[in-house]
């Protein structure tokens, strides 16, 4: 009798389907939780559907972004602080989508590992659905995948994709910018998602453990700090204010993100007076030895967002951004720019 040789199942190969049904089934409770008007279904389709007409916007244009959280994740993965990176993940979409005056409606992950840990997959899941909530959209769906011998043990990465709409004759592209204008800072929580290749190369250069007491905590209490996500209180003024453009400060810092929003022949003046480099960022500065330049264009340096408006309108956006409990100032002003090294200077 010939010896039958022993079946090979996708388990074998590495990849478990029954962990991505268990980790499904821990989740979909809290992610219905972040269901919003115009969500059609639940988790398990091929595809989300989403009625545009449960919003009645008249003219209606979609704004989409993508992005992921950086090596800010190894850090993350290091230290088993898994239950924020997931903020991380939904603010540098949503805040994207901000620039354009845009709210977010839809958001779905990409979450892939060598082999699924289900306990640390559901953090940080739960991580994105607390983003969405603190934005206002709903996570919708997503993929979960394991790749065997890709990713060294225990390490994974992080995608996520996002969708808004913003009012036709309502769109924010910096074509209003003037000269003149005034430049509104809103301060940020941290490094955010940006500058982390920088960040672990400071860390390891200085022997330095993310332990360490700093501040009121630890290194890692503000290096992991999650990216502060912005919709709701800048939404929430543009139809009392005229906003001329904002901008995102993420990877390219101050220098590379402001002209970004800019039309050709303006740029930014800005007031370092006006703010306090936070403690993150002067250890980083120290600590690294690092130029002043090379920290404006490769972190935000205390600065997660600027939205330009006239002069003449800037002590009321203040106020109003102050009111929604954001950290909000005077930081420059707009000024005339022929060459690129003008695009943004400082005083």
């Amino acid at each position: 009798m010939t010896a039958r040789n022993p079946t090979t199942s996708y388990a074998d190969a590495g990849v478990s389907i029954d962990r991505g049904d268990q980790l499904v089934s821990r989740i979909k409770k809290r992610v219905d939780g972040s269901r919003r008007p115009g969500v059609m279904g639940g988790l398990g389709g091929f595809g989300a559907l989403f009625d545009m007409a449960a919003l009645k916007y008249r003219n209606p244009v979609l704004v989409s972004g993508t992005d992921g959280v950086g090596t800010k994740i190894k850090i993350a993965a290091d230290l088993n602080r898994h239950d924020d990176i997931g903020i991380d993940l939904v603010a540098m979409c949503v805040n994207d989508l901000l620039v354009q005056g845009a709210e977010p409606l839809f958001f779905l992950d990409y979450y892939v590992c060598e082999t699924l840990d289900v306990d640390v997959a559901e953090r940080v899941i739960d991580g994105i659905v607390r983003g969405c909530e603190i934005a206002g959209c709903a996570l919708v769906g997503g993929e979960t995948a394991e790749h065997p011998k890709a990713f060294p043990p225990g390490e994974y990465d992080l995608a996520g994709f996002c969708v808004g709409v913003v009012e036709k004759d309502r769109i924010i592209d910096g074509s209003r910018v003037r000269t003149g204008d005034a430049v509104i800072a809103l301060a940020s929580s941290g490094p955010h998602s940006n500058g982390y290749s920088l960040i672990r190369k400071v860390l390891a250069d200085s022997a330095t453990h993310p332990d360490t007491a700093f501040a009121t905590g630890t290194l890692a209490d503000a290096l992991l700090a999650p990216t502060r996500i912005y919709v709701r209180p800048v939404l929430s003024i543009l139809d009392k204010v005229e906003i001329r453009a904002i901008a995102h400060i993420t990877g390219g810092g101050l220098l590379e993100n402001i002209p970004r929003v800019l039309p050709d022949g303006l740029g930014v003046v800005l007031d370092t007076a006006s703010w306090d480099l936070p403690p993150i960022f002067h250890w980083l500065m120290t600590t690294g030895n690092i130029e002043r330049r090379e920290m404006h264009r490769t972190f935000n340096c205390g600065v997660g967002m600027i939205l330009i408006t006239p002069r003449e309108s800037a002590e009321t956006v203040i106020d109003l951004l102050r009111q929604q409990g954001e950290a909000a100032w005077l930081l420059g002003k707009v000024t005339d720019a022929k060459a690129k090294e003008d695009l943004v200077t400082f005083r």
